[in-house]
């Protein structure tokens, strides 16, 4: 008789509509004729599924998460500050999901524990701010602070929805944030833009918030560079509108958002100015270095 993997099951059960513990019998089943012997914890507390992925995470053969963007946030946290290399398998529960679009991961819980089972596992980039992992998005400015404000039984309620309506609810308090940003590419000599914006985000994804739909950048998840999205504090209805239609469109070809790509971003702004890493708070800092660590996980697709 074969000895069986181990596989170390992560679940938030609260994520999204809590579906993902309906199936918990069904998810582990499947593995089990798979040939997995399976370890299931349930988060309880924020910062459960770091700690977890921290301690279980290298002696599993396989490290299955189940919840949204900040749970995964937190197992990759958790796995690459203590170095392990387990792959990560990854059944998306959250409201938003940006990260599972990005990669392609199907929307049914099925096809992902089938997807885990049958899949290959490849090489992602992961960023580092200020030394904490993420795995798709630091952002500052409007909209962030509804990711992390918004009460999860709402999120429950209201899935998605309850992101657009808390960010209408902010267009009444948008306030314009002075940046310094200090691009790095290599050898390259640094390039520096400096302005008053709105929203800033750097990224390695291929949409945000489930809002901004970043598929016409051509964004590479492997590639060692991060894209930068900085919106400018807009003067007047005009430049609004034009900000409206550039980015929900996906074109973000007006002459109010600026498009840079590099390895390294520093950003200088107010430490009051708080961030989000892949929808979680995150304290602000006067200078906030994000780095692009290539190939840092290794992700069933």
């Amino acid at each position: 008789m074969h000895e069986r993997k181990k596989l170390l099951l992560i679940m938030n059960p609260k994520a999204g509509l809590m579906m993902a513990p309906k199936h918990l019998a069904e998810i582990v089943e499947q593995f089990s004729y798979a040939g997995y012997l399976t370890q299931v914890l349930m988060t309880t507390a924020g910062g459960d599924s770091r700690n977890f992925a921290a301690e279980y995470g290298g002696d599993a053969d396989v490290v299955v998460v189940s919840g949204g963007d900040g749970t995964l946030n937190g197992v990759i946290d958790g796995m690459l500050s203590k170095g392990h290399k387990t792959p990560i398998g990854y059944i998306p529960a959250g409201s938003t999901n940006d990260f599972a679009h990005s990669v392609g991961l199907p929307k049914s819980i099925n096809e992902c524990v089938r997807t885990i089972i049958n899949g290959t596992a490849r090489p992602v980039d992961i960023g580092s701010f200020n030394g904490r992992y993420f795995s798709y998005v630091a952002s500052f400015g409007a909209f962030t602070s509804t990711t992390y404000s918004v009460p999860q039984n709402i999120k429950n309620i209201f899935g998605h929805s309850a992101y657009v309506m808390a960010g209408v609810k902010e267009l009444a308090n948008i306030k314009p944030i002075h940046a310094r940003i200090i691009l790095e590419e290599g050898t390259a000599a640094e390039e520096i833009h400096e302005g008053d914006y709105v929203l800033g985000a750097v990224s390695n994804s291929k949409s945000i918030g489930g809002i901004l739909n970043l598929e016409k950048l051509d964004v590479d998840m492997n590639d060692g560079i991060m894209e930068v999205l900085m919106i400018k504090m807009p003067q007047d209805i005009i430049e609004l509108n034009d900000i409206a239609i550039s980015t929900l469109g996906g074109t973000f070809k007006s002459h109010q958002i600026e498009k840079y790509s590099a390895h390294t971003v520093t950003v200088e702004l107010d430490e009051g100015i708080h961030w989000t890493l892949d929808g979680e708070y995150e304290k602000g800092s006067g200078v906030c270095e994000i780095k692009t660590l290539q190939s840092a996980i290794s992700l069933i697709v």
